[in-house]
């Protein structure tokens, strides 16, 4: 698999301990005293099928394309594709054929299960957006404080801090994925697959899930 590990060093090897099937539900049985608990872990688990689900479409696409008479060696984002994770399930926006989707989502499912885990990863995740927002004030504030008042040395340290998030930012967005944001849906099954509109009114297909 060389889709999710083309847009990163494939963090998922330096993992450790190795995601085991029990992992999630061990955690709720010891601490299900703590309110929001299972939410949380169900939406982790979600997030990483979500990711899973847009790179098997992206797949499925690029493969169509190269069918088509146009080879590539290097995995595609279909960015026409885009995800909104819940602890129900997630929303899959775009154009999609609901066949294609339901085998999406079950492969994607197989997939990560199978060793598979940087498919849980997706370089347009929103996790990554906030950590560079984080990254960007955290940088910027310090810089300001730090730097001469004068506003040639207050430009420079602007300069300085956003090369500063362009190098970091996408790392540190893919670590915040693989140890708080995702995690491998040992325990979801899925229960339907169905058109509805998000919270905004915007079409959509929703994937709905379960805890087992």
């Amino acid at each position: 698999m060389n889709n999710a590990a083309s847009i990163s060093s494939n963090f998922w090897e330096f993992r450790e301990p190795t995601p085991q099937p029990n992992q999630d539900s061990d955690l709720l049985a010891k601490f299900n005293f703590v309110p929001g608990l299972k939410e949380i872990l169900l939406l982790r688990q979600v997030h990483a099928l979500e990711h899973a689900t847009v790179w098997v479409l992206s797949e499925t696409a690029q493969s169509n394309f190269s069918s088509a008479g146009s080879k590539s060696s290097t995995a595609i984002d279909d960015e026409s594709l885009g995800g909104l994770s819940t602890e129900a399930g997630f929303y899959l926006y775009g154009q999609v054929n609901p066949a294609h989707l339901r085998r999406a989502v079950m492969t994607a499912l197989n997939r990560l299960r199978a060793g598979e885990w940087d498919l849980a990863l997706h370089p347009r995740c929103g996790t990554n957006l906030s950590v560079a927002i984080a990254l960007t004030a955290a940088i910027f504030g310090t810089t300001v404080l730090l730097s001469p008042r004068e506003p040639l040395e207050q430009l420079i340290g602007l300069g300085v801090a956003t090369t500063t998030v362009s190098q970091l930012a996408p790392d540190l967005g893919t670590l915040a994925q693989k140890y708080l944001t995702t995690s491998i849906p040992f325990n979801l099954a899925v229960e339907d697959i169905y058109e509805t509109y998000d919270f905004w009114g915007h079409p959509a297909y929703f994937v709905q899930v379960r805890w087992h």
